[in-house]
């Protein structure tokens, strides 16, 4: 069965260039600004759409994404919230596809069957749980595509040729390549490095791969976009909100405009490098 995920990456293939996937917190730094910057990004160049869960111990997260789900959670952020963020934003666009991506343990207390029950009402296409390995799929992985859910799984550096076809067993929308080893916008990847990475998990799939975690700019945007089928944004574009807020941290006339220019000028980048190529 054909998802949105599947959809939009044959779309973005046919116009010869990668996807641009772009990573925002729920609830930072409230509800209501989160949704309008949710709802200006594909007008704005994302393709693809994740959207974080906070959740208290982000293990994989740098500085940047750490404190903004610990923005959204001071401004009283919940599972149940960002389930209903996604429907408010699904009744306006039936076609970007949204990702839900974190931690299992929200998942967990929201209860399993009744979460992808109501993500699959709310609109959602996939899932990032970070924390969850192939060898916990009975958990969540396995009962997510049976309802009708894209299970997105990271392969980095380190995941070998021994390993990636366990990782790659039941990931199903799009391969996530993390760049560089380590947490979440906490260096920049060796872009000479990283066609030939996507190159290598090529050979065990005919997933699209996107490659994320060390994209600031349209210019490192441009680079992988040469050689990958997406690009991901994510800790740039939380920065964005935070050097928006004012002193007390809240939302300023400049917040959602600040990640829509941003985004924007990304999106310039990428479909750059199609040009290039061409």
């Amino acid at each position: 069965m054909s998802t949105r995920i599947d959809r939009r990456f044959a779309a973005t293939r046919a116009q010869g260039r990668a996807a641009l996937v772009t990573f925002v917190m729920a609830g930072d730094p409230d509800a209501a600004t989160s949704l309008a910057i949710v709802k200006a990004l594909p007008k704005a160049g994302a393709d693809l759409i994740e959207i974080g869960m906070p959740f208290t111990d982000p293990m994989a997260d740098g500085p940047a994404i750490q404190a903004a789900g610990l923005r959204a959670l001071g401004a009283g952020q919940t599972l149940k919230k960002t389930l209903a963020m996604v429907r408010d934003f699904r009744a306006g666009d039936a076609d970007t596809p949204i990702i839900l991506m974190g931690y299992y343990n929200p998942i967990y207390v929201y209860g399993v069957e009744r979460f992808l029950a109501d993500a699959t009402e709310a609109g959602v296409d996939g899932l990032i749980v970070v924390d969850l390995p192939p060898e916990e799929d009975a958990e969540l992985c396995e009962p997510a595509l049976k309802a009708g859910l894209n299970f997105i799984r990271l392969a980095t550096p380190t995941t070998d040729d021994a390993r990636l076809p366990k990782v790659l067993r039941n990931t199903s929308g799009f391969v996530y390549y993390v760049s560089v080893t380590g947490i979440t916008g906490s260096a920049i990847p060796d872009y000479s490095k990283v066609s030939g990475a996507v190159a290598r998990i090529k050979k065990h799939t005919d997933l699209p791969i996107a490659v994320g975690f060390g994209v600031k700019n349209a210019e490192t945007a441009e680079i992988i976009a040469r050689g990958a089928d997406g690009v991901v944004v994510g800790s740039a574009l939380v920065e964005a909100v935070r050097t928006s807020l004012d002193a007390d941290g809240k939302a300023t006339a400049k917040t959602v405009d600040a990640v829509v220019a941003l985004v924007s000028d990304i999106a310039a980048g990428v479909r750059r490098a199609t040009k290039s190529a061409a």
